[in-house]
């Protein structure tokens, strides 16, 4: 312990005692170096060999498209009219029940058409929809 020695003023002593900081950092660092092996131990096992298995890669969703001048395509095929559209996106749904679709919209492209393309693509029955941006 660090005693200020007697002296004649009365003004508090302004110096920290570093020795019990020092100490708890070196029990800290003696903890962490004793438990670090023990965290790095694994079990040991010999896994079985399987004959190699492809991944079961369903149909890709469909890319739904509208280009800056408001033309829809599906798969880049151009579609006339949202009746047209609605029926192709029934066809689809009818081979995959589970199909998806990939929204490709150019930025100038105004709000009511994509809603228009979005409330068609429900229309249809599909519920799976995702919009496909470009990352800055």
């Amino acid at each position: 312990m660090a005693f200020k020695p007697q002296s004649d003023d009365e003004s508090a002593m302004s110096d920290i005692n570093v020795t019990p900081l020092v100490d708890v950092m070196l029990v800290l660092v003696i903890i962490l170096l004793v438990t670090a092996p023990l965290l790095t131990q694994s079990v040991h096992v010999t896994l079985p060999k399987t004959a190699e298995t492809t991944a079961d890669i369903k149909q890709q969703p469909l890319q739904l498209g509208v280009d800056a001048q408001g033309v829809i395509t599906i798969n880049k095929n151009p579609i006339a009219d949202f009746t047209a559209l609605e029926t192709a996106l029934k066809a689809e749904l009818a081979k995959d029940p589970e199909i998806g679709v990939h929204l490709y919209a150019d930025q100038n492209v105004i709000y009511a058409k994509i809603a228009e393309v979005m409330a068609t693509v429900q229309h249809a029955g599909i519920t799976k929809i995702a919009f496909v941006t470009v990352e800055q």
